[in-house]
């Protein structure tokens, strides 16, 4: 099978060689000729070409040089003539853009320099301290400093004691349970004592001090626990630091040991 294939290609490869090359033209079998005359036609012919040279451009208008006699306006024989040096004397005029820049390193210098501004106060300063601080600060402005007044009312006690002893302390405490009357220490100066109840006035403690006695207390009065009392506080609303300095110097001792804190938010 193969052979006959081989053989096939071997006969076909012949007759298109026999064909191709007019060795059949005798049997009527002639390939056709390709011409395209048209085309030789169209071909351009390089003997033909002529090289033209280009149009000349037209010539530019050229004005006519003026003479430095016809530029240089008329000059009166009297009339004296500049001297070189004044030219060379001559200043530029200074650019108001220089002066700005000028200006402007200059406000920002005086801006970096103003001082942080902070609340301070002093509180605790009694009547006499609050008197030489007044007069230290007599030549500052009023808005950059003020004493703030605290008053304190006094404080009255219905109390028992002193007594002698611990033992017998504890022998009141045990009468005043049994009578169903609260208490506690008296604190400070008034140990050993006890401290039936403190008032904001001495009317309400004398008026405290009747019912007790009609349950059956005997030995308690109405004494002053703590007398009325006001104080100041030194306030400096928008200190810098240089202020505070200078008031705390001219405050001295007045201050001592009350020291410029910042002021609670």
């Amino acid at each position: 099978m193969l052979r006959i294939v081989f053989l096939l290609l071997v006969l076909g490869n012949a007759g298109y060689y026999l064909w191709s090359h007019g060795y059949l033209a005798a049997m009527g079998l002639v390939p056709e000729t390709q011409s395209e005359p048209q085309r030789l036609q169209e071909q351009i012919k390089p003997d033909a070409l002529v090289l033209q040279p280009p149009a000349a451009a037209p010539a530019p208008s050229v004005e006519p040089a003026r003479t430095e006699s016809s530029e240089a306006p008329a000059v009166d024989d009297d009339t004296p003539a500049p001297r070189p040096d004044a030219a060379t004397d001559t200043k530029p005029e200074a650019r108001p853009e220089a002066k700005a820049d000028d200006a402007r390193p200059a406000r920002d210098s005086k801006t970096a320099a103003k001082e942080p501004e902070t609340c301070y106060q002093a509180s605790g300063i009694e009547e006499a301290q609050a008197d030489s601080i007044r007069r230290a600060l007599a030549g500052k402005p009023r808005s950059d400093w003020e004493l703030v007044a605290n008053h304190q009312g006094g404080r009255w006690m219905v109390y028992m004691g002193k007594f002698p002893d611990a033992e017998f302390m504890d022998r009141k405490r045990g009468e005043l349970r049994l009578m169903n009357i609260d208490f506690d220490r008296a604190g400070g100066s008034f140990e050993p004592g006890l401290s039936l109840g403190r008032f904001s006035t001495e009317e309400a403690a004398q008026r405290q001090l009747a019912a007790f006695a009609r349950q059956g207390v005997r030995t308690a009065r109405v004494v002053q626990e703590r007398p009325d009392v006001t104080t100041y506080a030194l306030r400096l609303p928008k200190a810098t630091p240089t202020l505070r300095n200078e008031v705390a110097a001219l405050a001295g001792k007045n201050l001592v040991p009350k020291a410029l804190q910042a002021c609670p938010k």
